[in-house]
């Protein structure tokens, strides 16, 4: 993997930065054999365009400058596929976060409400994959809400904790996944509750308690 990180300056005025980690795989042409300072020529190629780097590495660090050219078929296989109104930033984006056009195909196939570009890029940041869709779904969600993925993932609902969660006794549903999870209602903390005597709390009740303090003990 390279931690790989692309600044950005608008003509308009300001700026934007985007870093994670890729795989090696994604850097054709790269050079990262040689320890020693050296220039370095690379390309990335994506369905959204292709960025064309030029810069040096030392020591397994490195720096430079970049070109970006949209590819020019890509806005309107995406239009075709329902999803519209794609800008020069946008498209950009999908680039650096890897929105494909088979990525927007299995999406489109999950039948999501919400579901639009930006959306797109979102799953890509947080990692909501069509797997992810599957597994959620396998334990009695129904994982159609596009913001609700992405708010899952944000937050640490993965398809173990709502496993655990049914396990215990509660049918929580997805907003109250995602409040179980930002104050603290943990599988342990409902099973301590029942064992002192308040079995079949409802998920409100749980969220309200961890709110306002009430503990177990």
């Amino acid at each position: 993997m390279v931690h790989f990180t692309v600044h950005r300056r608008h003509a308009g005025g300001g700026s934007t930065n985007s870093g994670s980690d890729w795989s090696v795989s994604a850097f054709q042409g790269l050079d990262l054999a040689t320890r020693a300072r050296h220039e370095v020529q690379f390309a990335i190629a994506r369905n959204a365009g292709r960025l064309d780097c030029d810069g040096y590495l030392a020591g397994g660090e490195g720096a430079g400058t970049f070109r970006f050219t949209p590819d020019a078929t890509f806005v309107r296989a995406m239009s075709d596929l329902g999803f519209g109104g794609i800008d020069d930033d946008e498209q950009f984006g999908m680039a650096i976060h890897d929105v494909s056009l088979e990525f927007a195909r299995q999406m489109k196939s999950e039948n999501l409400t919400g579901m639009d570009s930006d959306k797109l890029i979102a799953f890509r940041i947080f990692d909501v994959s069509p797997q992810f869709i599957r597994d959620l779904r396998q334990e009695g969600l129904p994982a159609k809400d596009a913001d609700s993925l992405v708010a899952f993932r944000i937050h640490g609902v993965s398809p173990a904790l709502v496993r655990e969660v049914r396990r215990a006794g509660i049918d929580a549903d997805e907003d109250e996944l995602v409040a179980f999870q930002i104050h603290g209602v943990s599988p342990e903390f409902i099973a301590e509750i029942e064992r002192r005597g308040y079995a079949n709390v409802d998920g409100e009740d749980l969220v309200a308690m961890r709110i306002h303090g009430v503990t177990p003990e």
